[in-house]
């Protein structure tokens, strides 16, 4: 990627990080927690670090979005990882899903390498997951990186050193870009597996997103955008804080930041650079996430809430309050539009007869089995190898599990070392996940497998 700085990986960013947690000597100057900021703080009012509020805005919008014509991708899945995204399959008929829970029983003695005679708990050895059980066939425990049959793990990338935040696999590349909290962009040879080169970021990568040949980059207060044809660099300012969700549609380009804002950017083919085009206010906590359809922007915050804004004139047409903490991810399906949220609920919404949305489905359907699930994180779509279309929810118990549509009958589940914040589609429905340990892992459907898809 000429004309940016690379790094070969020896000088990596390190440096402590700097847990929200930590004591020093000394008076103690008020700071904002880090788990808040990154939508994972489950104190609440009990945490002793800051838990600051924007203050309430009003909806203004300034700017034009005349369309400019970006190419579309040619996935029939598009699931952008900066934006946090799907768009996953049709019912054949065009009719209306009915939406219902239906458990299915997995078992769990098929993914087992030891004897399955044994008595066996539903839970992945922890030990076994860091790469150190030396109980080995005596081990209780589940060795395994998944309890579905038919969904298993093709490979891991190793890199980075602290969480995995972006992923991003552009149209017709041989490449794959990773983005984390250790600074740095990775770029990934897809044929060989092997890291390329290591890109400084100067900042948290908070989201990553590419399309028509341009890879956007989220960092606190900014967005980089590079065109990867000709190198050509531009540094987007306007964002104040983080920058957690990026998004694109038609010709614009939107960009969700700590202070609550969404800006956006559209291409000037005269000056060859982004320009300013949109500012939209309304939320008064971060920008979480963020989805595009239909001539519409959702975004989801931490302020618990969704906004549903139309994109002619840039004015907020509905305020979703169904969630009851972090507003964590968005996606949509069909007519419907998805969400996950810290408290463990995912919200399937519909539009009714006058064309506001409204809960159609919560899944699980009572609180006790949600606080069981622990806080949803994050949401993905795709189809197996059956087409049949399955979402994918990681939650904070370090697993991401998998539900077939529109039902919610169970898959099975995916273990990890530590929670996933990045989930990203490929071609022939490859998943990637990136996790908070820095790992990224590459998954697959079996008859892939089967047919020695590397």
């Amino acid at each position: 990627m000429a004309g940016m700085e690379v790094d070969d990986g020896s000088n990596r960013v390190g440096g402590k990080r700097n847990f929200p947690g930590s004591r020093t000597f000394g008076p103690r100057i008020p700071q904002v927690c880090r788990f808040w900021q990154e939508g994972r703080c489950l104190k609440g009012d009990a945490c002793q670090w800051q838990h600051p509020v924007a203050p309430e805005t009003s909806g203004r919008f300034s700017g034009s979005s005349e369309p400019l014509g970006y190419k579309k991708s040619n996935y029939s899945i598009d699931n952008r990882a900066g934006a946090h995204v799907a768009s996953i399959g049709t019912n054949g008929s065009g009719g209306q899903r009915r939406w219902g829970r239906k458990q299915q029983l997995q078992n769990l003695g098929e993914k087992v390498p030891f004897d399955s005679k044994r008595p066996l708990r539903d839970t992945v050895c922890l030990y076994w997951i860091r790469g150190n059980c030396n109980r080995g066939n005596n081990c209780n425990f589940l060795h395994s990186y998944t309890t579905a049959s038919d969904f298993d793990i093709m490979t891991k990338l190793k890199g980075h050193e602290k969480a995995v935040r972006g992923i991003a696999l552009p149209t017709g590349s041989s490449l794959l870009y990773t983005g984390g909290q250790d600074q740095t962009v990775r770029v990934w040879d897809c044929d060989t597996g092997k890291c390329s080169s290591v890109v400084p970021m100067g900042g948290d990568v908070g989201a990553l997103l590419s399309e028509s040949g341009w890879l956007f980059v989220g960092l606190p207060n900014e967005v980089k955008a590079w065109n990867m044809q000709t190198a050509a660099q531009q540094s987007l300012s306007g964002p104040k804080g983080q920058v957690h969700a990026l998004a694109i549609i038609s010709d614009l380009l939107f960009a969700g930041s700590q202070d609550g804002s969404i800006l956006a950017w559209k291409f000037n083919f005269a000056l060859n650079a982004f320009e300013p085009a949109a500012s939209l206010w309304g939320h008064t906590g971060a920008v979480i996430a963020l989805q595009t359809a239909g001539g519409r922007l959702y975004s989801g915050s931490m302020d618990k809430s969704i906004m549903v804004w139309d994109l002619s004139n840039g004015q907020c047409l509905q305020t979703l309050h169904g969630h009851s903490n972090v507003v964590m991810s968005l996606l949509c399906w069909e007519q419907f539009l998805l969400s996950c949220s810290l408290d463990g609920f995912i919200k399937v919404w519909q539009a009714n007869a006058s064309g506001t949305l409204e809960v159609a489905y919560t899944f699980p359907e009572d609180s006790e089995a949600a606080g069981s699930l622990d806080g949803a994180l994050m949401l993905c779509g795709t189809v197996d190898a059956k087409g049949k279309p399955v979402l994918l929810c990681s939650y904070n118990d370090n697993t991401v599990r998998l539900f077939e549509l529109p039902t919610f009958a169970d898959r099975g589940m995916l273990f990890f070392n530590d929670e996933v914040r990045a989930l990203q589609v490929g071609p022939g429905n490859l998943v990637f996940s990136g996790d908070s340990a820095g790992d990224v892992k590459v998954w697959c459907w079996s008859p892939a497998l089967s047919a020695g898809v590397a």
